[in-house]
C-alpha cells in the first residue's frame, strides 16, 4: 500500500496517537490482545512496517508489550488525572484503580524567584522550600514536579515533606488542615533532556506542564507547583 506524501504528521505517529486514544477510552484493557499488524494496516490504510513502527513507540511508552509470534498486548492504559479545586495525587490514582508512588529527588531551601514570589504573595528573595520529585503510576513514571512552599509561613515543611508520604500530610503537620487549587494553567511543551531521562521519554517528546497555586481555607497561598506530565501516559480531566 502507498501512503500519502503530503501528510504533515508522520503516519506512524498518527497511528500511535489513535491507538493511545483507544486505550484511554477503555476499548482495550490491560491484558487484551490488540488487532494483528495486518488488521491494523487495513484499518489505517498503511503497510505493516508503518504499523510496527507505531507499536514500537507504544512499547517504549510502556503501554503495550509484544510477544514474539503471538502479537501485541495492552500492558497499561493512560492514567486519568483530575484537575480541579481539590487536586490530590494519591486520591486521583487510587480512584482510577492505579497504584500511586512518589519519589523524592531533592528537598532544599533557596530564595524565591519573582514569579514564585508573586504566586505565593511573598517578597522576591524570601526563603522557600523547593521540593523536587517524581510521580509514578503502577511503577511507571508519569510526571516530574517542583513544589515551592513559603518558609516564613511553613517553617517546618522541609522536614515534614521528608518524613511523610505526601504534600497533604506534610501541610497538615504545618497546621494547614485543608487546601484547594486557586488556579491551574496547562501548556504543551517539549521534554527537556532531564525530564526525558526521568520520564523514560525522548528529548523533545510532548509533555503537559501544569502550573498551579494552592491556598489554605483563608485563601492564603501555601504551595506553588509546576508538574510536567508524560503526554502519552496521562489523560488530564477537568474535575467539577
Amino acid at each position: 500500500m502507498t501512503e500519502p506524501a503530503t501528510a504533515r504528521t508522520p503516519i506512524w505517529q498518527a497511528i500511535a496517537a489513535n491507538l493511545r486514544d483507544d486505550l484511554a477510552e477503555g476499548r482495550y484493557r490491560p491484558g487484551d490482545k490488540l488487532p494483528t499488524e495486518a488488521d491494523l494496516a487495513l484499518r489505517f490504510g498503511v503497510n505493516r512496517h508503518t504499523v510496527r513502527h507505531a507499536l514500537a513507540r507504544l512499547v517504549e511508552d510502556g503501554l503495550v508489550r509484544t510477544r514474539r509470534g503471538s502479537g501485541a498486548y495492552v500492558s497499561a492504559r493512560p492514567t486519568d488525572y483530575a484537575i480541579g479545586r481539590r487536586v490530590r495525587f494519591h486520591e486521583n490514582l487510587l480512584a482510577g484503580g492505579h497504584r500511586p508512588e512518589k519519589r523524592i529527588l531533592q528537598i532544599g531551601e533557596r530564595a524565591a524567584g519573582p514569579g514564585e514570589a508573586q504566586a505565593l504573595d511573598i517578597k522576591p528573595g524570601a526563603p522557600v522550600c523547593a521540593y523536587h520529585g517524581l510521580s509514578l503510576s503502577d511503577g511507571q513514571p508519569i510526571a516530574v514536579f517542583e513544589s515551592v512552599f513559603p518558609l516564613e509561613r511553613l517553617p517546618g515543611i522541609a522536614a515534614a515533606l521528608a518524613e511523610t508520604s505526601g504534600v497533604t500530610e506534610a501541610l497538615a503537620r504545618e497546621g494547614v488542615a485543608d487546601y484547594t487549587r486557586a488556579s491551574t494553567r496547562l501548556t504543551a511543551t517539549p521534554a527537556t533532556a532531564t525530564q526525558a531521562l526521568h520520564l523514560h521519554l525522548r528529548e523533545g517528546d510532548p509533555v503537559l506542564r501544569s502550573t498551579g497555586i494552592n491556598v489554605d481555607a483563608q485563601g492564603v497561598p501555601v504551595e506553588y507547583g509546576r508538574t510536567f506530565f508524560a503526554g502519552s501516559r496521562v489523560t488530564l480531566t477537568l474535575d467539577h
